[in-house]
């Protein structure tokens, strides 16, 4: 057997596995350069990684929704299976949000795009690495073995993506659907003020700490700590240039939520004074509230008083980008 270009770690309880993964498992039989591993839970993914590590693969590629790949990353970078030298990881497009595989460039079929890091793997992997910086996300111990990821969603935007997930996608619908619904709802809930239970809650008072920057006190209708360089409002931001975690908060009021998505749909999201949004860049943030959650790619951690959600940078990773 030929050396393994690509090992496949496949998640088949993802969403979008359901239906894609005999097609996936048929394309493995096919190419006998992949290695495919599945898991049942993010338990197993630590065993996965240290019978990966043995076939020495040119690439990892994650199938799985952000869950999934948020898991992976944590195990690199808390396990050591690799060493110092962990493969360059890829992400094929699946789950519900996908941010992580959008944001490095993976749209479509997923088969279409294994093929296409099959074909990158099989000739020229380094003109495609990009390095990527990752959030590590500690819960009021700053020693302790981190929860590493890409993409964090706390006050009003983790309620909207707990509304989203508990209410909408139960019903079924497409994703492109539950998602536009899902917006529709929090723009009468936080513009008009309308109550409902089968609106979103209200949210929660939070207090974020900027290292440099101060604090920021209130009720947030969205506040997210990325390193993506895409994001849910705009291809990409400027800040403070104070580190790499990038910080977006905009009140709760309706002319702030309004500025926001316009100032992220007009590309103007960190480039200009906004009234009532807030963008920073960071090398260290900390949230904390009477009780409110945050998500880190999908996972939820719950930020209370004298245990704060405590965000740093972790050291980056190498990332197979598609073309786009």
């Amino acid at each position: 057997m030929g050396q393994t270009r690509i090992a496949l770690l496949s998640n088949p309880k993802s969403t979008g596995n359901l239906s894609q993964l005999p097609r996936i498992r048929a394309f493995c039989a096919e190419h006998p350069d992949i290695f495919h591993y599945e898991v049942e839970q993010a338990g197993q993914i630590g065993e996965a990684l240290k019978t990966i590590a043995r076939v020495k693969p040119c690439m990892l590629v994650i199938n799985g929704g952000d869950g999934t790949v948020q898991a992976a990353l944590t195990e690199l970078h808390n396990g050591g299976h690799f060493a110092d030298a962990p493969p360059p990881v890829a992400v094929l497009p699946n789950g519900k949000t996908n941010l992580i595989a959008l944001d490095l460039g993976a749209q479509g079929d997923p088969i279409t795009a294994l093929g296409r890091l099959l074909e990158i793997a099989r000739s020229d992997l380094a003109s495609s690495i990009v390095a990527r910086e990752l959030i590590a996300l500690r819960c009021g111990d700053s020693t302790g073995k981190p929860v590493i990821g890409m993409f964090l969603g706390g006050a009003g935007l983790a309620d909207t993506m707990l509304y989203c997930r508990d209410r909408i996608y139960p019903l079924g619908l497409p994703n492109g659907l539950s998602h536009v619904i899902t917006a529709l709802a929090v723009l009468v809930r936080q513009i008009f003020g309308v109550r409902a239970s089968f609106l979103p809650p209200d949210t929660e008072p939070v207090q974020v700490s900027v290292r440099r920057s101060g604090q920021l006190s209130g009720r947030f209708s969205l506040l997210a700590v990325t390193t993506l360089e895409k994001l849910l409002l705009g291809s990409g931001l400027r800040g403070s240039g104070r580190g790499p975690l990038k910080l977006v908060i905009i009140e709760q009021k309706p002319g702030s939520l309004l500025r926001g998505i316009w100032a992220g749909i007009a590309g103007r999201l960190g480039r200009s004074e906004v009234r009532g949004v807030h963008v920073e860049e960071s090398d260290e943030i900390s949230i904390e509230s009477d009780s409110s959650n945050v998500i880190l790619d999908g996972e939820m951690f719950r930020a209370s008083t004298g245990k704060p959600i405590l965000l740093s940078p972790a050291s980056p990773l190498s990332f197979v980008r598609l073309a786009v």
